[in-house]
């Protein structure tokens, strides 16, 4: 026997000894069961079979971060909180880890950390908090978690729902945290409580973490598609799929991206050629420059194709356009199409004050008034109301004020930053 097969005969001595979880052994049976009997076999020579083996078993025991999807126990009490979601089918499945860690905070009130579900996209926790007193405004002001600690894992609360039984003395709920790192052994859940005298402490919660039991990630694809903008460029630069959820990550060089507040809401994930819910985005500055994030649902199965459609992001065009205000009255000025109406001008106390209302997705730029003799830039914007009209369009209606007291013969308008339609499409392989 030379020297590699006394090494593998070693090897398989050693792994005939491991005994497979109980239910990992039954799965791992009726996968195999389900094979087709009529399947070609080929002959594998011995020395290559205990390779084959070793390997297998340093992949499904070895420190591998989503090496199976975990099944274990249903976390109970929370189907009202999370009913009809996706949580809710990962939860019947079993999907997560049994925590059950308790500690009391300064009004009595018992907090159970329940169980938390981890992927590559985010950390699920559910929590209760039960005290037979009475529990003020869902315990927000007693229970603010900030964030997870513990090897290489520094992450922070993103978003959080509860509920809130009729007696008033249980809270149910769910908080998402960043994802935590595959090489944590121990996380600590750092949160403030609030005492008698109106203070907040810090405390931790700490509780022993099992990365194995983490959900698998599904689709992990480097995009690096870049699309050009009025005012820049974004670039999109990955996609992860897991069960809880879909992250698009990317970076953007923008000048007018903060002019709107949703100029990342017209960005669509298509799957299977329907929609996927967007669920949330958000935005940032780095050191890299500034970064976004959108977040989706979980993909259909099985999944056959998949797109990113830019439809809408924030744009620029330039006017420099005069409106008379002599002829102000119930049909509205044209902006390049779209429409601005002049409700009101009066000089005031405060100066010139003129109400104007557009769409919700209009902002103007480079605004004045003019006279025979002089120009005046706008001072401030005030009063903003927000309309719903009766086709489900927003009608924004605010005063712009001008520090002078001669009423104006023009409205001068160089520009607007508006939602405009790309339809721009990046197509991502699903094999």
């Amino acid at each position: 026997m030379n020297h590699v097969e006394k090494r593998l005969a070693e090897e398989k001595m050693r792994i005939d000894s491991v005994t497979a979880p109980e239910e990992l052994e039954t799965r791992l049976r009726d996968a195999l069961n389900k094979t087709d009997s009529q399947r070609t076999k080929r002959r594998i020579p011995s020395v290559w079979k205990a390779a084959a083996v070793a390997l297998f078993f340093l992949v499904v025991f070895g420190y591998h971060y989503n090496a199976f999807a975990y099944y274990g126990k249903k976390l109970l009490g929370f189907d009202e909180l999370i009913g009809g979601s996706q949580l809710q089918e990962l939860n019947e499945q079993g999907m997560g880890q049994i925590v059950d860690k308790k500690t009391n905070l300064s009004d009595g009130t018992e907090l159970t950390i329940n169980g938390i579900m981890t992927d590559a996209n985010q950390l699920i926790m559910y929590y209760t908090l039960t005290n037979p007193e009475g529990i003020e405004d869902n315990g927000i002001d007693l229970f603010r978690p900030s964030k997870f600690t513990g090897f290489l894992t520094n992450s922070n609360l993103e978003s959080g729902t509860s509920l809130q039984n009729e007696e008033q003395t249980e809270v149910k709920g769910t908080m998402s945290f960043q994802p935590v790192s595959p090489f944590a052994k121990k996380l600590n859940l750092h949160y403030w409580d609030r005492t008698e005298n109106n203070q907040l402490i810090e405390h931790t919660i700490s509780f022993p973490y099992d990365p194995n039991q983490a959900m698998q990630t599904e689709v992990r694809k480097s995009l690096r598609k870049t699309v050009k903008v009025d005012k820049g460029t974004l670039n999109f630069q990955s996609i992860t799929a897991t069960p809880t959820m879909t992250m698009i990550e990317g970076s953007l060089n923008v000048d007018n991206f903060d002019r709107l507040p949703s100029a990342l809401s017209g960005i669509e994930l298509i799957a299977n050629g329907t929609p996927v819910e967007l669920i949330g985005s958000g935005h940032g500055s780095s050191l890299g420059g500034r970064k976004f994030d959108l977040r989706y649902g979980a993909l259909p199965k099985p999944l056959t194709s998949l797109e990113l459609v830019m439809k809408e992001f924030v744009g620029y065009q330039q006017l420099d356009q005069r409106l008379p205000l002599s002829s102000a009255g119930n049909e509205p000025f044209s902006l390049d199409g779209k429409k601005l109406w002049v409700k009101k001008a009066a000089v005031t106390s405060q100066g010139v004050e003129i109400t104007i209302a557009t769409d919700d997705d209009i902002l103007l730029d480079g605004v004045s008034i003019e006279t025979q003799n002089e120009t005046t830039a706008l001072k401030t914007t005030v009063n903003q109301i927000e309309t719903k009209l009766d086709d489900g369009g927003i009608l924004k209606e605010r005063t712009l004020l001008f520090d002078t007291s001669v009423m104006p013969e023009y409205l001068h308008i160089k520009g607007i930053h508006y939602m405009k339609a790309y339809n721009k499409v990046i197509e991502i392989p699903v094999k």
